[in-house]
C-alpha cells in the first residue's frame, strides 16, 4: 500500500513539474486590428503573427496614407492624398484618381519610362514581423494596383520599414506612421 502511495505522489509531482516548468510567456504585442480583406491573410497563412480584432475606425481618412515625393509632385502636378484602411493593405475607392494620374505620369506623362520605390510602412504596435509583412503588403497593393493601370511591375519597387520610422504614441501619431512612401528612382 505504500508503494501505491509513492507512486501516485511521484506521478503527481510529476504533472505539476511539468506545468510549472518555466514561467508563461508574455502575451505578443500584437497590431490593433485584424486584416480587412482576404488579401491582407496571406501572410498569416505563412506563420505570422495573428493580430486581435478590428478596431472600428477603418473608415478615418486618416488611418493611413500613401506619402508622394515633392519631386513626383514637381512633376506630376499637385496630387491629392490618397489613404488605406487601418491596418489594411486594401487601396481605398478614394484613392483611385490619385494613383491612376501617379500611374498616367509614369507611363504617359513627365516621368514615362521612369521608376519608383514604394516604402510601406506601419505604426509601433505590432510584431517586428508582422509590421514587416504589414508594410510590405502595403506597398505591393499600390504597386499591383500601379501595374493594373498600365505601369510595368519591372519600373515598381517595393520594400517595407514596418515600425522602424514610427513616431506616434497616440492615434493621430499612429495614424501618421501607417503609410506608403512613393520616392522617385534617380
Amino acid at each position: 500500500m505504500h508503494r501505491l502511495h509513492l507512486i501516485a505522489l511521484a506521478a503527481a509531482s510529476t504533472a505539476l513539474a511539468a506545468g510549472c516548468g518555466s514561467d508563461p510567456k508574455p502575451p505578443p504585442r500584437l497590431a490593433a486590428a485584424t486584416p480587412t480583406s482576404a488579401s491582407d491573410a496571406s501572410p498569416r497563412a505563412l506563420g505570422a503573427l495573428t493580430p486581435p480584432p478590428l478596431r472600428q475606425d477603418t473608415a478615418t481618412p486618416s488611418s493611413g496614407s500613401i506619402h508622394i515625393d515633392d519631386k513626383i509632385l514637381r512633376a506630376c502636378g499637385n496630387l491629392p492624398a490618397a489613404h488605406f484602411a487601418f491596418d489594411s493593405s486594401s487601396v481605398q475607392p478614394e484613392a483611385a484618381a490619385t494613383l491612376d494620374a501617379l500611374a498616367r505620369c509614369f507611363t504617359t506623362g513627365a516621368l514615362a519610362g521612369r521608376s519608383m520605390l514604394l516604402i510601406g510602412h506601419t505604426d509601433a504596435r505590432g510584431e517586428v514581423e508582422y509590421n514587416i509583412a504589414l508594410g510590405q503588403r502595403r506597398a505591393g497593393s499600390v504597386a499591383g494596383y500601379l501595374a493594373g493601370r498600365g505601369l510595368p511591375r519591372a519600373r515598381v519597387g517595393t520594400t517595407s520599414r514596418g515600425e522602424f520610422d514610427a513616431t506616434g504614441t497616440d492615434d493621430a501619431g499612429w495614424a501618421r506612421d501607417r503609410k506608403v512612401d512613393v520616392t522617385l528612382v534617380e
